[in-house]
């Protein structure tokens, strides 16, 4: 089987370099490739960094200033997912990037249990032969992703350039991402419970911090969970922004991201005890008291058919441009509708 083809970049290492190979590549690489120290990672893992010849295979190699080190880049492969007319929600579009308000319901990218009708064919669709083709295949250059149930906002890279731009901004942690959510109880700085448990604090104005590591859980591949050690590491931020029940049993929450990773709220929410509203895989339908919130309002919340979960507001900056880019998503229909209910149950029971 023949190799695929690929172009090399010679990267020549500055003075006083950093102590590892991955640093000083992601310090010294020409700016025009973008790139990330992430990305230089998974190509010494592939044997594709290489000096006088013989592949670079430990990211804790050390360099000398003055050292030719080559990177092979694989040129994108065609990929066999078709292209499919499906409307796209386009908040914002340009010749390095679009930003997409996605439904809850769309799969990201096609999967064995969904082949087709995901953003990636609607991508394919739209955008032609204008995507990025970071990692060897071909396919739109999506920097982040959201589960197929979340709805709301995320961006997605048209060239090799701004994919670069903006994986090196999630990484170092300077995009920001708000998300609005319903989740079971209310943290409160208050609540002697979470005060005991591992990973959680308050910090000033009652925003709950949840710092932890995640990792595949052992017990289902398909789900992350807690640990700490040995997995990547992850902080969530909530804040409390409407309460609904007498006594309390469901607030409205924002919450921010300051590390992205799999299902990150959902986790951190469940092991705070604050699981999310029909979340399936983390929270479980509990029994919500139709005491606290009326029969109404309570039948709503245990058919709610997804997790609430909306990612609302998305910033980052332009990977070519420079410019700061700031977007947001109203609370989808559904959600809408639920709050709604719970706010008319709420003035029902006060009167």
């Amino acid at each position: 089987m023949a190799e695929a083809p690929f172009s090399e970049i010679a990267v020549i290492i500055g003075a006083s370099p950093p102590a590892r190979l991955d640093k000083a590549l992601a310090r010294d690489a020409p700016e025009g490739h973008g790139l990330s120290r992430s990305r230089i990672m998974k190509l010494i893992e592939t044997g594709a960094v290489l000096r006088d010849g013989v592949a670079l295979r430990d990211a804790r190699a050390k360099v000398a200033e003055g050292d030719c080190v080559t990177i092979r880049m694989t040129e994108a492969a065609g990929v066999e997912t078709i292209a499919q007319d499906i409307a796209l929600d386009i908040i914002w579009e340009d010749e390095a990037l679009i930003v997409i308000d996605k439904p809850a319901g769309m799969v990201v990218h096609p999967a064995p249990g969904s082949p087709d009708k995901t953003l990636v064919n609607a991508l394919l669709h739209h955008c032609g032969d204008s995507l990025s083709g970071i990692g060897g295949e071909k396919r739109p250059g999506i920097v982040h992703r959201i589960d197929k149930d979340t709805s709301g906002l995320l961006v997605v890279a048209k060239s090799d350039r701004a994919h670069q731009g903006l994986a090196a901004q999630f990484e170092r942690h300077t995009v920001t991402r708000r998300y609005l959510a319903l989740c079971y109880g209310v943290p409160d700085a208050g609540d002697p419970r979470l005060r005991g448990v591992r990973g959680a604090s308050f910090e000033q104005g009652n925003i709950l911090k949840i710092t932890s590591q995640l990792a595949r859980s052992r017990h289902d591949r398909q789900k992350q969970a807690v640990v700490w050690t040995g997995g990547r590491h992850a902080v969530t931020r909530a804040r409390v922004l409407e309460v609904f029940g007498r006594p309390p049993a469901l607030a409205l929450i924002e919450c921010w991201l300051e590390t992205g990773r799999t299902h990150q709220i959902r986790v951190h929410l469940a092991h705070a005890g604050h699981a999310l509203l029909g979340d399936p895989v983390y929270g479980g339908r509990r029994k919500l008291s139709e005491r606290a919130l009326g029969a109404e309002a309570s039948l709503a919340c245990t058919q709610f058919p997804r997790q609430a979960l909306h990612a609302a507001d998305l910033g980052f900056t332009h990977p070519l441009s420079g410019e700061p880019l700031a977007f947001s998503s109203p609370m989808p229909q559904d959600m809408a509708d639920l709050v709604t209910r719970l706010d008319r149950s709420q003035a029902n029971t006060n009167e």
